[in-house]
């Protein structure tokens, strides 16, 4: 019983102290980054993008693409969290201070890109769209924002992200080949 209260203070001191960074980072954020110029392009990249998706999109593929889209902004997400988290990188110049990640890359920029590359030339092998937006991401995209200075690789070298963007890119190809939603659709339709 010793040994659990005695692990129950230890999570509880790190969690009061992770509390303090977290206050201090939200300070910094309010005194240094909100309404900053880099924070203004963080707020117009989480916006503009899906505008232009709105206006470009195929109308009878929406439902399909923002599936596709909340697919590679959750895996995003998660792997940003995991990288950030465990020192690989870190951002500056949050949208959102209390986010680890920068909202605009995870939840508009990655998304944004995988869903027009899937509408676009539907025709063309996957895997030269799975490489070249590897690429793309990994050689113009990385380093734009690391010359920005809103993304600072600690251990990680953009070489690194190809793999994963390329199976980023392949996996939502391969979920946005699937019919099952028009099964679904049209047994329901004979239901009711």
């Amino acid at each position: 019983m010793a040994h659990k209260e005695k692990v129950i203070e230890i999570i509880d001191r790190n969690h009061s102290q992770i509390e303090r960074l977290i206050d201090k980072k939200i300070d910094i954020w309010l005194d240094h980054v909100l309404f900053s110029g880099l924070w203004w392009m963080g707020v117009a990249l989480s916006i503009l993008p899906w505008i232009i998706w709105f206006v470009l999109r195929k109308k009878e593929s929406t439902d399909r693409l923002l599936y596709i889209a909340f697919y590679v902004m959750t895996i995003s997400v998660l792997l940003d969290i995991v990288g950030d988290q465990i020192g690989l990188w870190h951002y500056r110049y949050h949208v959102i201070p209390v986010l680890p990640t920068y909202f605009p890359w995870d939840v508009t920029l990655m998304p944004f890109s995988v869903i027009m590359l899937l509408q676009v030339k539907p025709q063309v092998n996957p895997w030269f769209k799975a490489i070249f937006f590897a690429l793309l991401a990994s050689y113009v995209g990385e380093p734009v924002f690391d010359w920005l200075g809103v993304y600072v690789p600690e251990h990680w070298r953009y070489t690194y992200s190809v793999p994963i963007q390329i199976a980023i890119y392949m996996s939502a190809h391969y979920l946005s080949m699937r019919n099952h939603f028009a099964q679904l659709a049209k047994k329901t339709q004979k239901e009711t």
